[in-house]
């Protein structure tokens, strides 16, 4: 047996951490939403939008109706994570003026740059799978 493997209850911590995390952090949080909290929201909902993505390629062949499940669940959730974008944009910030999204140009510094660079790249990635009538669905058939 590999030395690596996990079952049962230890399997998978880091996504059972991350849950655990996201679980309190909803039930502590009384404040709107700054710009901090919605780029750290983003990063995850990068990182979960990448780990569906893996799922979903590996999953497709053994079982292709819980691959087209889980890549269904990837496009809604580049949808909520694109959102997240749009409101940090959308939340002024607490040191100086509201900047715009403008990917013709590098916005000055993090967390603006930070979020803005790990949204095309994940952008990017999801068009080289998806449609854009896709992208912009409201809802998506399985």
């Amino acid at each position: 047996m590999n030395a690596f493997a996990t079952t049962g209850s230890d399997a998978h911590p880091y996504l059972r951490a991350a849950t655990a995390g996201l679980r309190h952090h909803a039930r502590t949080t009384a404040a709107p939403a700054d710009r901090v909290h919605l780029d750290t929201l983003h990063a995850h909902l990068t990182a979960a939008h990448q780990l569906l993505d893996r799922l979903a390629d590996v999953t497709r062949p053994p079982h292709p109706a819980a691959g087209r499940l889980l890549a269904t669940a990837h496009l809604q959730l580049w949808q909520a994570t694109n959102a997240v974008h749009d409101a940090f944009h959308t939340v002024p910030p607490t040191d100086g003026p509201r900047e715009p999204c403008m990917p013709e140009r590098l916005p000055e510094g993090p967390p603006v740059l930070t979020i803005c660079q790990r949204h095309l790249a994940t952008g990017h990635a999801i068009r080289r799978k998806t449609t854009p009538a896709d992208l912009h669905a409201s809802t998506c058939a399985i």
